[in-house]
């Protein structure tokens, strides 16, 4: 099983950002991207949290994660990195799950 990379940040033009910066310094494929709002998101004014996922070898997602850790901090903020060297198979189910899109969820592969 390849290594997992896990990127979080706000703001979806940071993550698209950080997911292209990731994929040009590695080759690693993006697997999931995620967007989580707050319960009171509706009420207060918050930027929107995102997460990156993506996959390869793991000298390849450390260098993605790396690059993509590095395009969110120039533009809205990094809030977390981290790397699963040897995913179980649970954790491979995780990171393929994704809230973007959840509208249509059973149109969007691994979108259940």
């Amino acid at each position: 099983m390849e290594a997992i990379g896990i990127v979080e940040m706000f703001g979806f033009v940071c993550a698209i950002k950080a997911a292209d910066a990731a994929a040009k310094a590695a080759d690693v494929k993006i697997i999931a991207i995620d967007s989580n709002k707050p319960a009171n998101a509706d009420t207060v004014e918050v930027p929107l949290i995102m997460c990156i996922k993506m996959q390869g070898s793991v000298a390849a997602v450390e260098a993605g994660v790396e690059a993509a850790a590095a395009a969110a901090e120039s533009c809205t903020g990094l809030i977390q990195k981290h790397i699963i060297a040897r995913p179980t198979q649970d954790s491979q189910k995780m990171a393929l799950r994704s809230s973007v899109g959840r509208d249509i969820v059973g149109k969007i592969k691994n979108n259940a």
